[in-house]
This record gives C-alpha cells, structure tokens and sequence, in this order.
C-alpha cells in the first residue's frame, strides 16, 4: 500500500512539473508573440525561435515519449498543437529580414577618406581589425607604405635593421615587421591629450587647455609628462 501511495505521488508529481513547464514555455510564446508581433514589425525573432523549439521539443516528449498517460484530453488535440506550433516555427524561416536605411556606411566612403582613417590608425591591431570589415578595406589595410610608416612611427632605423624580414622577391615585408618590432620593443605613447609641465611656473596642465606663462619664451619651459612620469611625481 505504501509503496503504491508513493509511486502514486510520484506520478502526479510527474503531471504536474510536465504540465507546469508547458504552461510557463507556452505562456512566455504568447505573452511575448502579443507584445512584439515579429511578423509585422521584426523584431525579436531569434528570442521567439529559441521560445517555439523549446516548446516544439516539450510537446515531442509528451506525445511520442510520455504517451496519454500524461497528457490531458485528446492525443489528437495535442498533435495539433504542435503543428500548429511547427507552422509558426515555418513562418519565422520564411521571414525576410528588412534593413532600415541610416544613410551612409563606412564602405559608401570613397578610397581617399578610407585610407586616410587607416593612416591616422596608430596600432597594427586596429589596422588589422578595420581590415575585416569589408573587402575594400581589407585590400587597403595590406598596403605596404602604410606599414611602412607605422614602422617608421613607431620604431627607429636600428631597429630595422637587427630584424629585417624580406620577401621572396626582396621587398621588406613592413606588416610583419611591425609586429616581429613590437614583441622586442615599445611602441610609441600616444594620448588624446599630452600633460606638459612649465619649469619657469611650476605648474602642470594640459596641452590643449593652455597655460598663461609669464616667461619671455614660454615654450622652451613646457616639457611633456607622460602617465609614468606622472606617477613617478608621487614618489617619495
């Protein structure tokens, strides 16, 4: 008798946990298919697709798995349920994705303009990554006077020489110069702003904001700090 009370118990406790996560998965496909109508306005499609599989493969397990000892009512009310579900699943494969118009994109920029944002780009690694965006930018990323002047920026002639990298046809090969370079050497700082300081006033500012120096040749007294300097002006 006991042992029959808790297989008992143990079957409701199955009813009820299958019905409960279907209820919940069925809910939030409702709840969300009302509130964001993807087949008008298209939006969160994905959401709603990874919402109906899970549903799709509940309702599986019920039908072919479980049998109608589970399900309440009509197996064939179930059946249609689900195809129901795999047609709207079939809806969202079909949907056709629409863009909206933001007006010019990064590839509509004529070449000059592309190549001058490459030749403001002071890492190799930024240059890289611009490059995958487009076919356009990535031809113009491999651009050998452009690795050329990275080098040249970053690196002195001396340098050049110990690790000079030359191809088959003996052109230097600038890109992978610059990155055999960098593991051996520092690159060069740059900042958005440069922190100078005035050794006629004391006094440190930024090169941008300006300073109101009172010596003859103001310039000659303003000498750049750098973030490690700076630090270093805390040291005891």
């Amino acid at each position: 008798m006991e042992a029959d009370s808790l297989n008992s118990k143990s079957r409701l406790d199955q009813k009820c946990l299958v019905r409960k996560q279907f209820k919940v998965c069925l809910s939030l496909v409702i709840s969300a298919v009302s509130q964001k109508p993807v087949l008008d306005d298209h939006q969160n499609p994905r959401l709603i697709k990874d919402l109906l599989q899970d549903l799709s493969s509940t309702l599986c397990i019920l039908i072919r798995g479980v049998g109608k000892s589970v399900l309440v009512g009509n197996i064939n009310i179930w059946v249609c349920r689900l195809e129901t579900i795999l047609a709207w699943q079939q809806q969202l494969q079909n949907l056709q994705m629409t863009q909206e118009n933001h007006g010019l994109t990064l590839s509509d920029l004529p070449l000059h303009m592309l190549n001058n944002i490459l030749y403001r780009l002071s890492d190799g690694w930024d240059i890289v990554t611009l490059g995958q965006v487009s076919p356009t930018l990535r031809t113009l990323s491999e651009d050998r006077r452009l690795w050329k002047k990275l080098c040249q920026y970053h690196f002195a002639e001396k340098q050049f020489c110990r690790h000079l990298i030359l191809s088959e046809k003996g052109h230097v090969e600038w890109k992978l110069m610059y990155f055999a370079l960098q593991k051996c050497y520092p690159t060069r700082e740059q900042y958005g702003d440069t922190l100078l300081f005035c050794r006629h006033c004391s006094t440190l500012f930024w090169k941008d904001s300006g300073h109101p120096c009172t010596a003859t040749d103001p310039d000659s007294c303003f000498t750049p700090v750098s973030p490690q300097h700076f630090i270093d002006l805390f040291k005891f």
